[in-house]
């Protein structure tokens, strides 16, 4: 068979069972698995560039997706009134500060030889910078999160359209991804697996607990849309006119209209990243990055900086994410730290790439489509099925416990179709040629 025409092919399927759900189910669950589906495959994509074009891996992909969510909220959001008159500047000069003192310690430690004497700098530098940093930041802290605590308690945004807080989402987890890569890239890979996902780790242990920054795991909600409001669109009569027009009422045609309006912004960015992607896949830097993937020692024997192209394509790879977590945060309409699961980020972005075919951008986005559909559709399929098989039993412990057990078909699932792929098709549904 013509590549061309399985790839179209296999695209085309994951398509039709979009559709079908559609017509089984609703459109507004269709559409939902839809738009989901193109953030998916916008973190596959990064993922993708990371290990597939310089097999670096990076199990921290949930901290970079997070502070993704951080920046739609620290954007879009309109500040809270009296937040930085109380404490903001002080919360500024507390973090300064604290940066100030590492820099210093990097500094002497750089510049003092070794010895007593360095040892003594060192801790007077760290100690002293600790406590000054406590002394301006902890006040500060206390007097933005008793600012309104049951519903504010944090500085609040720029109150910037959410559409900028995309890229800006972007830059953080670059800027993260930068100072992660300069410490972390020199290490063996499962070394740098271990460290990504512990800094991922602290990056939402920090979202969870610093209340003044987003309000932690009170949530944010509320968050600005840049499409309009399905109530707004409910009371406007030219639309209920042409919604009765198409034969649907004005409730289901409005969320109907918002999913489309999202997933045509989320598929100009895709389509876009995919472009970029495709570009540098194929450009001079492309295969020499896929070059040091194959082998690093002939790599650096060529006069190739190995390290440092490993720091640029894993910057890239986890600006990429960022933006997929704003444009996440921007979708639910609501920031929840406590959502962040490593389960449903990291181990279902390797699975995307994985099953779509790494070192392949059209791979990745196929299989980041396909695992959201089936993640979202295997749970109520399998209960249907449970419900069937024990259609004609008896109340009792064992129909209590296949009825249950439906709920790990999610898991189930995803462990056989990634067995079958590896054992059947290793490389991927659409493989890297």
């Amino acid at each position: 068979m013509n590549e061309m025409v399985k790839n179209t092919g296999l695209f085309a399927i994951v398509a039709l069972l979009i559709v079908i759900t559609g017509m089984m189910q609703s459109w507004n669950t269709a559409l939902l698995i839809l738009n989901m589906g193109l953030i998916s495959a916008i973190m596959a994509l990064g993922v993708n560039l990371q290990w597939g074009f310089a097999g670096l891996f990076n199990v921290g992909v949930m901290g970079f997706v997070a502070l993704g969510g951080l920046a739609a909220v620290l954007v879009a959001m309109p500040p809270t009134q009296g937040a930085w008159a109380a404490g903001g500047v002080g919360i500024v000069a507390g973090l300064a500060m604290g940066a100030a003192t590492i820099v210093l310690a990097v500094l002497a430690y750089g510049r003092i030889p070794k010895g007593n004497l360095r040892t003594v700098v060192m801790l007077a530098i760290l100690i002293g910078g600790f406590f000054l940093f406590r002394a301006v930041f902890d006040p500060a802290v206390n007097a933005v999160e008793a600012i309104n605590p049951a519903s504010s308690g944090n500085i609040g945004g720029l109150g910037l359209p959410v559409l900028m807080s995309w890229p800006v989402g972007g830059l953080l987890a670059a800027g993260a991804a930068w100072i992660i890569g300069k410490t972390a890239l020199g290490l063996r890979s499962d070394y740098l697996a271990i460290a990504t996902l512990g800094i991922a780790e602290i990056i939402i242990a920090v979202m969870k607990n610093e209340d003044w920054l987003a309000r932690g795991v009170k949530n944010v909600i509320g968050l600005p849309r840049p499409v309009p409001l399905e109530v707004d669109l409910q009371r406007d009569p030219a639309f209920v006119e042409r919604a009765a027009g198409f034969g649907m009422d004005a409730v289901t045609a409005s969320t109907i209209y918002v999913k489309l309006e999202y997933a045509a912004l989320f598929a100009v960015v895709l389509v876009i990243l995919l472009w970029m992607a495709q570009k540098a896949l194929k450009s001079p830097w492309g295969r020499m990055m896929r070059a040091i993937r194959d082998n690093e020692v002939a790599a650096e024997a060529m006069g190739k900086d190995v390290t440092r192209r490993h720091l640029q394509i894993f910057v890239l790879g986890s600006a990429i994410c960022g933006i997929a977590g704003a444009m996440m945060t921007t979708l639910d309409g609501q920031l929840t730290p406590g959502t962040y699961q490593p389960l449903r980020f990291t181990f279902l972005v390797w699975v995307m790439v994985i099953v779509g075919g790494s070192g392949n951008n059209f791979g990745a986005v196929l299989g980041g489509f396909l695992i959201w559909l089936l993640w979202v559709q295997v749970e109520p399929i399998g209960l249907w099925l449970m419900s069937t098989v024990t259609s004609g039993m008896s109340d009792g412990a064992l129909k209590t416990h296949l009825m249950d057990s439906a709920a790990h078909m999610r898991l189930f699932t995803m462990g056989v179709i990634l067995l079958l792929v590896l054992r059947f098709s290793p490389r991927g549904l659409i493989p890297e040629k």
